[in-house]
């Protein structure tokens, strides 16, 4: 292991044979953390060549169970969606349903938060009795049913590269094109999809905080997907800002119900309806573009997406009250402080990436990779970039339980907004890679 990680030092490549043995004994725990978490430094800083990133992907995504659905009839594909990760970005939770009521399969491996930005999994267990460590043979019974089931990571699928994300987390190695894209696409190959949307998040609240890195990335995902045998489509959003309104664990599980009730902000619906278009093209449910947005959109209108939702969460042992009712079941905080308007003017920036950190310094995200987390910690969105303000009208509200740790994570939550004049609203999506 030591010549393993010395080579990857030094800037020389890995062989397809030895990245598979690293995978094998990282899965088998044969491999210290501090050893793996040498090697992630290593290839964060080197990099990875398209040979490399290919077996290591594989090696990943076989190194456990791989999801086999069975064929359905008239040829659709499974279909499965992922967010390279934001502030906010409630949209798995109301794309993935939504897909389903539309007709398609979808096969979701999820993950938990990782850096400053939120997981899906953690998200989820806000939902009382909700369970998202499904097996491998109750995720396709259950795609099989209802057409869609979540899970995170299980003992039996992608086992190493789970390990690998934790430790990601808290080594500093998370924003790395080639270990975001090997985590990515080896998480959907291992979870049975046929194709993927890839969600690529640019801006200051994402790892790719430029367009061209975020093109980069996309560019890579797709590669890498076509190079394994999938269709996959990219859409790259905008991360300047947190998505919707709330930002939070329990609080995005609220705004999800919303948009899937016919309602929500207009962001986080735009968003969801955009991606789930996609799933529906690549799935072949639709067979153009238009047609693939009008069903989503009127999946959201008529009740079938939170029809589907209810379904989701019944099947995986959740409450389904959870859709009628979510601020009565879901976690909440004790505590409210709102932030205010220093003067008259437009909102002209909100910085999403000191919001996502305030929000885990007071409890919602982890430091450490066995850290618990609070989830009713959240922020309330009051004004979006482009806004009119007046002073002190409120801009945000921060909903905790933990005082010391508020007032540890309240400058930067000060130092998160601008206010100036003349600004534009924000561009939400900003390409589109195929």
């Amino acid at each position: 292991m030591l010549g393993f990680i010395e080579r990857k030092r030094d800037g020389e490549r890995h062989g397809a044979e030895e990245l598979g043995s690293f995978v094998k004994n990282v899965r088998d725990d044969a491999v210290p953390d501090y050893q793996t978490a040498a090697w992630l430094m290593a290839a964060f800083l080197r990099g990875l060549d398209e040979d490399e990133l290919a077996a290591f992907t594989r090696a990943l995504a076989f190194s456990g169970d791989v999801v086999e659905l069975p064929r359905a009839a008239g040829g659709t594909l499974a279909v499965d969606k992922h967010s390279t990760g934001g502030v906010g970005d409630k949209t798995t939770l109301i794309a993935v349903p939504l897909v389903a009521a539309c007709g398609a399969r979808v096969a979701k491996l999820s993950g938990r938060g990782l850096g400053f930005t939120g997981g899906t999994v953690d998200k989820l267990e806000s939902i009382p009795g909700m369970n998202v460590r499904l097996t491998s043979e109750d995720f396709i019974s259950q795609i099989e049913r209802v057409g869609a089931a979540v899970s995170g990571h299980s003992l039996a699928l992608a086992p190493a590269e789970g390990k690998l994300y934790a430790l990601r987390d808290v080594t500093g190695t998370v924003p790395s094109l080639p270990l975001i894209a090997s985590s990515i696409v080896s998480k959907k190959i291992a979870g049975g999809g046929d194709a993927f949307v890839f969600d690529v998040k640019c801006g200051g609240g994402a790892f790719m905080r430029t367009p061209e890195e975020a093109t980069a990335l996309a560019r890579a995902l797709v590669s890498l997907a076509r190079s394994l045998g999938k269709k996959s489509v990219c859409l790259i959003s905008d991360m300047e800002q947190p998505l919707g309104e709330w930002a939070g664990n329990a609080a995005e599980v609220l705004e999800a119900v919303e948009v899937l009730s016919g309602r929500g902000p207009a962001d986080t619906r735009g968003l969801s309806v955009a991606l789930a278009a996609e799933m529906l093209l690549l799935s072949g449910v639709a067979s153009d573009a238009a047609e693939a947005a009008r069903n989503a959109a009127g999946a959201l209108d008529d009740g079938r997406a939170l029809a589907k939702f209810r379904e989701i969460v019944e099947a995986q042992g959740g409450d389904p009250a959870v859709c009628d009712d979510p601020a009565a079941i879901l976690p909440r905080a004790s505590r409210v402080s709102e932030l205010c308007a220093p003067t008259d003017g437009t909102l002209s920036r909100m910085d999403a990436r000191e919001i996502g950190i305030a929000l885990r310094e007071m409890g919602a995200g982890r430091l450490r990779k066995e850290d618990a987390i609070d989830r009713a910690v959240s922020v309330h969105i009051l004004k979006k970039i482009g806004d009119p303000v007046s002073e002190g009208e409120p801009l945000l509200a921060a909903h905790y339980n933990d005082q010391e740790r508020f007032e540890t994570a309240l400058p930067r939550l000060v130092g998160a907004f601008g206010v100036s004049r003349g600004t534009a609203p924000r561009k939400l999506i900003h390409d589109r890679v195929e």
